[in-house]
């Protein structure tokens, strides 16, 4: 994946009010008999300039979970993991049981998104369910939580498409530095950070809870750990919801290659979306012009980086990777272009400051675990020569964000936990009926390996978006009631689409945003 980007990033265009996990109230007893301790979470806002009100009914619990950092030793070492819960309210006889629930990444916080999933359910759903969020270990709340070099994202980093060899071997190094980094702070728990030992976590959270089966709806890396757990404990599943589905099959190098190619058909999609408004935003009448402004606006800022109070903030990679979130979700599309044009028309950088310190800065705790998970699933490719003549060779038709994302990614080459040769082969025997929700020009997750986990899990049953180039495609806002009503439907009852093939059902995509 090209970052820890989630599908709560789109469902907090509707939703401001969530949770973290600081204890402001008294310990909830009576949830104590399934092992657990649970209290009042403290509250936090976030979300884009059009953010709305909370959640109808934030009823957040928030609990800790002491698990084995090596599950080879279960009675060995322990690291502690941050869970969230929005409790059911239906009649006791009406009650499903526990929906843990997965936002992505690898290294997203998982405690807001139960809040998340209970606001965009529909409510009859929600109420049936204890709707379990978590920290995966080193995330967020969870302890300890993974940071290799905190300021690695503080300043404007070197251009990601470098100029010569010389600019290749400075990012190189960094790369480089960083697994070192890594090492040095964290070696003692980098062995234990692979989305089996992720899955293994849920697991012990079902036994926490008292379940002898959970539901699952996992978005974006989600459906990967959902997948996992589906291999591991296939009999521990109730119902599951995969959302913006990996391919397990080219993890992760493979798929990482497949998503330059689809964030450049996305940016060909937003460039040609911001042509068609050339009245309002002033940046070129056709995708080619939109895209020689952006080009020209990159250039501009490797020697004029956009400065705040404390100095230079937005330089290229910082626009790039705030315009990338473009390529996740649609409902981006006007805010970034009005920032873009205000920039190229008036210099006036404030605007991409503001949304590149909301959505494109990343976190580097959420960096950090996604890099040692990722970089443990699988043995990357070793050697930089190999990585070099692949990105020039992708570069050349995906310019958008192949060097982005081969940087982000670098730190694998040099990692110091050798995963397996082949990422961990998913089997779909003895599970039961799975919903999958699939848009055909989703960038992050593209729709040609979410085909291949569907025919690896023969009990699925796969809804595709037509046209959906968003990342996420439940619960997102603005809704696409089709593709929610599939999913109520399921989580209520089961239901799934009766269509044979490997697509069972279609919906129409949300129309792009207005201007």
């Amino acid at each position: 994946m090209t970052r820890a980007m989630t599908a709560a990033l789109a469902l907090a265009l509707g939703v401001a009010a969530l949770a973290g996990c600081t204890s402001s109230g008294p310990s909830d007893q009576v949830a104590a008999a399934s092992g657990l301790s649970w209290h009042t979470c403290a509250q936090a806002t976030v979300g884009p300039p059009s953010s709305g009100g909370p959640p109808a009914a934030i009823r957040m619990k928030c609990a800790s979970l002491r698990v084995p950092l090596n599950y080879a030793h279960p009675t060995g070492r322990k690291i502690t993991l941050a869970l969230s819960e929005i409790p059911a309210t239906a009649p006791v006889g009406r009650r499903l049981g526990a929906l843990l629930v997965n936002p992505g990444g690898p290294g997203a916080s998982g405690l807001q998104f139960a809040a998340l999933t209970a606001a965009g359910l529909s409510p009859s759903v929600a109420a049936r369910y204890d709707i379990v969020g978590f920290d995966t270990r080193g995330t967020g709340s969870s302890v300890p939580a993974l940071s290799c070099d905190p300021a690695f994202f503080s300043r404007p980093r070197p251009d990601y498409v470098p100029a010569s060899a010389a600019a290749e071997q400075v990012l190189e190094n960094r790369a480089r530095q960083y697994a070192a980094d890594c090492e040095r702070r964290f070696g003692w728990l980098l062995p234990y950070m692979s989305t089996v030992d992720l899955a293994r976590d849920m697991d012990s959270i079902r036994v926490a809870l008292g379940q002898r089966q959970i539901s699952y709806y996992g978005v974006s890396y989600g459906t990967y750990l959902g997948q996992v757990y589906a291999t591991l404990f296939p009999h521990r599943i109730r119902r599951m919801v995969l959302d913006s589905v990996v391919d397990p099959v080219s993890a992760w190098y493979g798929d990482n290659i497949d998503q330059d190619y689809a964030f450049q058909g996305r940016m060909t999609a937003f460039f040609s979306w911001i042509a068609q408004a050339d009245a309002v935003f002033h940046l070129g009448a056709t995708e080619g012009e939109v895209n020689s402004t952006f080009n020209a606006t990159l250039k501009r800022l490797e020697s004029h980086p956009i400065s705040g109070p404390s100095g230079p903030v937005v330089g290229p990679d910082e626009l790039t990777d705030t315009f990338l979130v473009g390529g996740y979700s649609d409902a981006w599309w006007p805010y970034l272009a009005a920032a873009l044009s205000a920039y190229v028309r008036d210099r006036s950088g404030s605007e991409l400051i503001t949304l590149y310190d909301a959505i494109g800065k990343q976190n580097e705790n959420e960096f950090a675990v996604y890099t040692a998970v990722e970089c443990s699933d699988v043995n990357w490719p070793r050697n930089w020569a190999y990585w070099n003549s692949d990105t020039r060779r992708v570069y050349a038709r995906a310019p958008f964000e192949t060097w982005g994302n081969a940087w982000f990614n670098a730190a694998c080459a040099f990692w110091p936990v050798k995963g397996p040769a082949k990422p961990l082969a998913i089997r779909g025997a003895g599970l039961p009926p799975i919903l999958m929700l699939q848009g055909t020009l989703d960038a992050a997750t593209p729709y040609a390996g979410a085909l291949v986990a569907r025919s690896l899990l023969p009990s699925a049953r796969m809804v595709v978006v037509e046209g959906g180039g968003n990342h996420g495609q439940s619960l997102a806002q603005p809704p696409n009631n089709c593709v929610n009503g599939y999913l109520n439907r399921y989580l209520a009852d089961g239901s799934l689409p009766a269509g044979s093939g490997l697509v069972n059902a279609t919906c129409p995509a949300v129309p792009a945003p207005k201007a």
